[in-house]
């Protein structure tokens, strides 16, 4: 079973989202939360979580702030950000904080579907919208400004498309062990901890890599 905790202090949205990912797979049971105080008390109480959906706009801890509670106290429970502050400066800021996804609001439920299934995965699910600006800027690859190897660059390439570290070693011909490894190696040189802030590394350095 697929437990998700969503969290969103709108009962018409909370239960939209509750039906569009109840469809997503058999057995996926959806857990609703008001505001961000019944989310950590309803984390604190079972340790069987899969996902947390959470809204930045929450009336008592801000979506931004709860990101940063969830990473140091449920650092296992990925989050995905469903917001209608969908800016390319909030996207950023979501992931930076710790989100593993964000989908706009005005997004279909497809979507929504589509980025949790690929944040169950262990993939990353990071909107266009969030590295077009950076992406137009000119200089070094992200590659040659940190110093990777061919290995490691083409690691990072299937990393920055989503894909997982089993999708990841049947595309290159390794094993799952030896990805590791270079994510490892990665994420020492662009002196991050995870997937999302990777990400973000690569916006803010251009999409080149």
């Amino acid at each position: 079973m697929t437990r998700i905790l969503i969290v969103e202090d709108h009962a018409l949205v909370r239960e939209a989202m509750a039906q569009t990912l109840a469809r997503l797979e058999p057995g996926v049971e959806c857990v609703e939360a008001k505001g961000s105080e019944d989310a950590l008390a309803k984390l604190e109480a079972s340790a069987d979580w899969d996902l947390a959906v959470i809204d930045l706009m929450l009336p008592d801890l801000n979506g931004f702030s709860l990101l940063g509670v969830l990473a140091k106290r449920f650092p296992d429970v990925p989050t995905i950000v469903v917001s209608a502050l969908d800016d390319p400066a909030s996207i950023r800021r979501a992931m930076k904080g710790g989100a593993s996804g964000f989908v706009s609001k005005a997004d279909s439920g497809d979507t929504l579907r589509a980025a949790v299934r690929c944040v169950l995965d262990g993939g990353v699910y990071a909107p266009d919208i969030a590295t077009d600006a950076a992406s137009k800027r000119s200089g070094a690859p992200v590659s040659e400004r940190f110093g990777l190897t061919a290995g490691q660059t083409r690691v990072l390439e299937l990393l920055a498309q989503g894909k997982t570290n089993r999708e990841i070693a049947d595309l290159l011909g390794l094993s799952e062990g030896t990805v590791k490894v270079h994510m490892s190696a990665i994420f020492r040189a662009l002196n991050v901890s995870s997937r999302a802030q990777a990400l973000i590394v690569i916006a803010r350095h251009g999409s080149r890599l």
